[in-house]
């Protein structure tokens, strides 16, 4: 795919960029929309989701530091630039975040976990199809009617049938965002919302780290990802509790 989607003077606008401004304005919309009916005030969750930025983008770049420390230590520069991230790093990050804000604020920290879990869901997906326009995260190499060739990508092969991983980590995503909407609907236990996402995204991620091509760090035989998606099932069935879909309030 193409990751320079249009130029405004000497100004390029790139399709990652794009795709993760447009993920988190939807990501914001959707938690305000949700917290008025809730009572909560919309300046809550801009102060919330600044910080869950913030943190995230430090999450998402330690951790990438942590996978890639050996390239970190021959090039230093990568501390600083704008790739290299990954998305548990982001989202341990942006947990951080909100149990500072409710710290400060004396207030519910599954609450706010489970107002947000949609959003950051929705924001992830547009995420993907950012990475499917820039090549990142890029599939095995692929003999079915399923692929994607790239073409003037600077990280996957180009001129090769690939599995399309960007596009089903993208959909899973929305899918998610969406069961979780659904679910939402009627009053639930705190924690439990947070605990799906959790148990959904785990298993999808570490289902679909099967099918990428692109190294991002191992533990064993399991990649970086893998590894922290076994804890953080874990973390999310505790969560949600032992009785699965249970419509305890």
């Amino acid at each position: 795919m193409y990751n320079d989607i249009f130029k405004i003077g000497g100004l390029t606008i790139h399709g990652y960029g794009l795709m993760i401004g447009l993920g988190v304005l939807c990501a914001i919309f959707l938690a305000e929309y949700r917290a008025k009916k809730r009572g909560l005030h919309s300046d809550q969750i801009f102060s919330i989701f600044l910080l869950v930025l913030i943190f995230g983008f430090i999450g998402a770049k330690l951790l990438f530091c942590l996978v890639e420390i050996g390239a970190v230590i021959a090039n230093p520069w990568l501390i600083l630039s704008g790739d290299g991230f990954v998305v548990y790093g982001g989202i341990i990050g942006g947990i951080a975040a909100i149990s500072i804000y409710c710290r400060v604020k004396k207030t519910s920290f599954l609450m706010y976990l489970d107002l947000l879990a949609p959003s950051v869901a929705l924001a992830q997906g547009f995420g993907r199809i950012g990475c499917f326009l820039a090549g990142c995260c890029y599939g095995r190499e692929t003999d079915s009617a399923f692929y994607i060739v790239f073409r003037e990508s600077l990280y996957a092969p180009n001129g090769v049938k690939l599995l399309p991983t960007q596009l089903m980590m993208s959909a899973g995503n929305f899918i998610i965002a969406l069961v979780l909407l659904l679910y939402a609907k009627k009053d639930r236990k705190k924690g439990r919302i947070i605990g799906l996402y959790l148990i959904l995204y785990s298993a999808g991620r570490f289902v679909i780290e099967f099918f990428r091509n692109d190294y991002r760090g191992a533990v064993g035989f399991m990649s970086t990802s893998q590894f922290i998606s076994i804890f953080t099932l874990i973390l999310g069935v505790l969560l949600f509790g032992s009785k699965l879909f249970n419509k305890e309030k």
